[in-house]
């Protein structure tokens, strides 16, 4: 695995290294030596599957409060999606920052986000399947977001935006 950090502080975008042959491919999505060479969780509690049907739907902006704050890391498994991390972390450098990467089934590269930061995607494909590793385990007392449109951030979404649901269309501006 390779590991690029991005410009929102303790993201990463992990790039896999499949072998191919006549078959498809094989390749290593999580080695433990490897994070914690790289100061990642190595640590993962729980996993989640998303499948988002609708080009151009949407789902965010997530994440839980602490004391359950969880690192993420997210690979796509089924077509493609506009992956968005917000930086919700008051100490941080990159402070309600954020930035974007595209996560597809063909490249199987992966998106690692630290405790403290927001996610949400769009649908790039008629549909598309998430795979989570969790750091902490779903608390609903702790579950939050953001507005997928808050001026704040002014995050630059591909598509217009399809379906979303109305809990998420309904979260709040944040305030800092």
């Amino acid at each position: 695995m390779r590991f690029h950090p991005l410009d929102l502080a303790g993201t990463f975008r992990i790039e896999t290294e499949p072998v191919r042959d006549e078959r498809g491919a094989f390749a290593r999505t999580y080695c433990r030596r490897e994070f914690a060479a790289q100061g990642l969780c190595v640590e993962w509690v729980q996993c989640n599957t998303s499948l988002t049907l609708g080009k151009g739907s949407l789902r965010g902006l997530h994440y839980q409060a602490a004391p359950h704050a969880e690192a993420k890391l997210i690979r796509c498994t089924a077509g493609a999606v506009h992956d968005v991390a917000v930086d919700l972390r008051p100490g941080s450098q990159t402070f309600l920052r954020w930035i974007a990467v595209r996560l597809d089934a063909e490249a199987l590269d992966m998106f690692y986000l630290p405790e403290g930061v927001a996610h949400g995607f769009q649908v790039l494909t008629e549909h598309a399947e998430l795979f989570y590793q969790m750091s902490a385990s779903y608390e609903p007392a702790a579950a939050r977001g953001v507005r997928w449109d808050d001026p704040l951030f002014n995050i630059s979404w591909p598509l217009p935006v399809g379906t979303i649901s109305p809990r998420d269309a309904g979260f709040a501006d944040f305030k800092p």
